[in-house]
């Protein structure tokens, strides 16, 4: 029998096979981050660390995986805006180094947009499995800010300098096809597959050589080279130092009030777009509350 170990935006649900589950739960706003679902995201993770069983799963409901940082949370804050980003990034961060130290194997499992940290969420699992359907952007440079949530040092390690490069600078959008084309997940699935593909996985992880399976993966993270903790640490300063800017202000702004004249010609009979229906243009970044979002 499942035990659910926590409620809230993010999930925590223990299995009897083994299997631990995360579940980003706020499919209302896209699983944006803010600073509530950064530190529920943060604390999630930290009770996961202390019983992981033998394999962890991190997955979302609703139409979108997350779309990151909630651009409205950061608007309208003038100079307090990088201190508000700062504490974003910071609790988040210590959600993907939590993840990624941990001794059993992590599943990712990416449905929709996955973008600004969503798509650090989405690579920090040993595993990662993507919807044919999903859509990965980073989007940060569209609005004045930087990487964070470990972008900047996941991709190099997965794609290359060159990949990575057009992923941060262009913004390119990738489906779940292409993510498997260029390494960014293990492999994608068809959209009613990947709920059952990934469970399967966790699962086979959790009945697997257990001693065997840690230690393959602590091999793998001392091949690694440059601390992921010192490369978070200076991500969350330099999205910060930038989100005080008058040009990241005025282009979030910009890109906010573009939103709401999009969404304001849309004709009222046409169905709310979806999270995921959008990706590859500014309406990848979710819909439901309309969280805007990048990091």
């Amino acid at each position: 029998m499942s035990h659910p170990l926590s409620t809230g935006p993010v999930r925590v649900v223990r299995h009897p096979d083994g299997v631990v589950e995360l579940a980003l739960d706020a499919p209302g706003r896209a699983n944006a981050l803010d600073l509530g679902m950064a530190e529920a995201l943060r604390d999630a993770t930290a009770r996961v660390a202390r019983d992981p069983g033998g394999a962890v799963l991190l997955r979302s409901t609703g139409g979108a995986f997350c779309v990151g940082g909630d651009l409205r949370a950061f608007a309208g804050l003038d100079e307090g805006t990088g201190a508000y980003v700062h504490a974003v990034a910071t609790a988040a961060h210590a959600a993907i180094l939590t993840l990624h130290e941990l001794a059993v194997p992590v599943v990712t499992a990416v449905r929709g947009a996955a973008a600004g940290g969503g798509v650090g969420l989405a690579l920090v699992g040993d595993i990662a499995l993507a919807a044919r359907s999903a859509r990965f952007r980073l989007a940060y440079t569209d609005v004045g800010l930087t990487p964070d949530c470990g972008a900047s040092w996941f991709l190099p390690r997965l794609v290359g300098l060159r990949r990575t490069a057009d992923l941060i600078l262009t913004n390119r959008v990738l489906t779940g096809d292409d993510a498997e084309r260029w390494g960014l997940v293990s492999r994608s699935v068809d959209d009613e597959e990947l709920d059952s593909a990934a469970y399967g996985a966790a699962a086979g992880l959790a009945a697997g050589a257990g001693d065997a399976l840690r230690a393959a993966k602590r091999l793998l993270r001392q091949g690694t080279g440059e601390d992921l903790g010192r490369r978070l640490a200076e991500e969350a300063r330099q999205i910060a130092a930038l989100a005080d800017g008058r040009d990241a202000q005025d282009r979030m702004a910009a890109f906010l009030a573009a939103r709401e004249r999009a969404a304001g010609d849309r004709p009222r009979d046409r169905p709310r777009d979806r999270p995921e229906d959008g990706a590859g243009t500014d309406e990848s970044l979710g819909r439901a509350r309309e969280p805007e979002s990048v990091s």
